[in-house]
């Protein structure tokens, strides 16, 4: 597989075109930014931990029936992924309140929510990545009305995998933001999941496992992604 001209450089990731045109290269950088963008840094070897758990969870979640866009695990920092068409929306399952769910509600985190909750947002980041709901989307023509039950079912569905997933590395599952896109008019999970798009708190110690320990100071952000993938890797 021939990886050609660069089509896109992301806050997290770059893509390639192929020589397939069906086929895309992501390639996974240790640029970390939070709160739309306002805090930049960067965590040594993120890329590599994102794009490997990634990998992992997205080949468990085909065989579960949520189709994905991977294709096959290239390097440390590169994936083989299909040619999708990424549909405007950032898809959050929340089962424990936490981040700006507990603040924009005035609920305290760690709060477990009586079911899971599902939100969206516009992604555009002139607008900050505002919230909206299905009449929004309809509206706005974001995604047609079955692409947007399909999203749904698909977005309850890795929840319910995730949670067990994860469990199986002493880690909850406290919240997550996925992406869909389209490939060959259908929709598919694509973008990444990784504890850069997860809240993960330790079982035991209720420890924070994830990106927020970026966006809070918290230290040992390098050590505590090395440590998520290896539990993930072990377990998995």
């Amino acid at each position: 597989m021939q990886k050609l001209e660069q089509l896109y450089e992301g806050k997290a990731k770059k893509v390639f075109k192929t020589d397939d045109p069906k086929l895309y290269i992501v390639d996974y950088k240790d640029d970390a930014t939070a709160f739309n963008g306002e805090k930049k840094g960067t965590i040594a070897s993120k890329g590599v931990v994102n794009n490997r758990m990634s990998a992992i969870i997205f080949a468990q979640l085909e065989e579960k029936g949520v189709p994905t866009h991977l294709v096959e695990l290239l390097s440390d920092r590169e994936t083989l992924v299909k040619a999708v068409k990424i549909l405007p929306l950032e898809v959050i399952v929340r089962n424990v309140a936490a981040g700006s769910f507990s603040k924009r509600y005035g609920v305290e985190e760690g709060r477990k929510l009586v079911k899971p909750c599902l939100e969206f947002s516009y992604k555009n980041d002139d607008l900050g990545d505002p919230l909206i709901n299905d009449d929004h989307i309809l509206a706005l023509e974001l995604a047609a009305p079955e692409q947007l039950d399909l999203i749904r079912k698909y977005a309850f569905m890795v929840n319910d995998f995730l949670i067990e997933f994860f469990l199986k590395s002493d880690l909850n599952l406290i919240d997550f933001k996925i992406e869909f896109g389209l490939f060959d008019g259908k929709v598919i999970l694509a973008d990444e999941i990784s504890p850069d798009t997860c809240r993960l708190w330790d079982v035991h110690t209720g420890e924070k496992m994830d990106k927020d320990r970026f966006r809070r100071d918290l230290g040992n952000v390098e050590e505590t992604y090395q440590e998520v993938l290896a539990r993930v890797e072990k377990n998995s």
